[in-house]
């Protein structure tokens, strides 16, 4: 057996042991060369396509890979639609006010706001259902945020991230756990009062109560879409 196909069947075992790594278009499909490791399919959800990754960057020989996972959408719509909901949820945040909003449409980019003293600026570009976020903005808890109103639309099957942070700023703990707080804050699926959340060693930790079981998925769903995170353990209670 060669060495790339030992990997191969490695990173395999490795995803069949992720209990949260269900495709829903056929078996994920790998390929790997000279250290690196692509991954192309669909899961379910957000929780497997990080997960899936986690798991294969572990295996010895995976260097670096090539992300091609894709999710399942919680509703199927076209790219312009898309589009449109992400340049609304961005226009629409109070805390991104002061950041420009940039739309590209057909090839050509559409201003959706140019503040007089902006903060930032963020372009969305989506294409088969993957929304791009470019630019660079203040501060990485901002950056974060677009990413999670991208996800929130439903027909959304990856968000790329790759809006800068001027000047670079340090990530912590303490950043991770302000900016999860402040996405359950702004879900108004989600009853945050009783929540506690707490970062330790890169896990997020999620606590306390919620008055209904579906206010507990939607917390956890918060989570993992916050970039950054790889894993989260939901502890909530469904008060009775």
């Amino acid at each position: 057996m060669s060495e790339e196909r030992e990997i191969l069947d490695q990173v395999r075992s490795a995803l069949r042991s992720e209990p949260r790594v269900r495709p829903t278009a056929g078996p994920l499909r790998l390929g790997f060369g000279d250290g690196d490791l692509t991954i192309e399919g669909e899961v379910d959800h957000v929780a497997g396509k990080k997960r899936a990754l986690e798991a294969a960057a572990r295996v010895p020989g995976v260097e670096t890979i090539t992300d091609r996972l894709r999710v399942r959408p919680a509703t199927p719509m076209g790219d312009g639609e898309i589009r449109d909901l992400v340049r609304e949820g961005l226009l629409e945040d109070l805390t991104l006010r002061r950041c420009g909003v940039r739309v590209r449409v057909k090839g050509a980019i559409e201003v959706a706001r140019a503040p007089a003293d902006p903060s930032g600026r963020i372009e969305v570009v989506v294409e088969d259902g993957i929304v791009t976020l470019d630019g660079e903005v203040s501060g990485l808890g901002l950056k974060r945020l677009a990413g999670v109103i991208a996800w929130w639309v439903p027909g959304a099957r990856d968000v790329i991230n790759g809006i800068g942070v001027v000047p670079p700023e340090a990530d912590s703990e303490a950043a991770v756990t302000d900016a999860v707080h402040e996405v359950l804050e702004k879900d108004c699926f989600v009853d945050d009062d009783s929540i506690v959340v707490s970062t330790r060693q890169g896990v997020v930790y999620l606590d306390g109560t919620v008055p209904r079981g579906a206010g507990r998925k939607l917390a956890e769903d918060d989570a993992w879409y916050v970039f950054g995170i790889d894993r989260v353990v939901n502890r909530l209670d469904v008060r009775v």
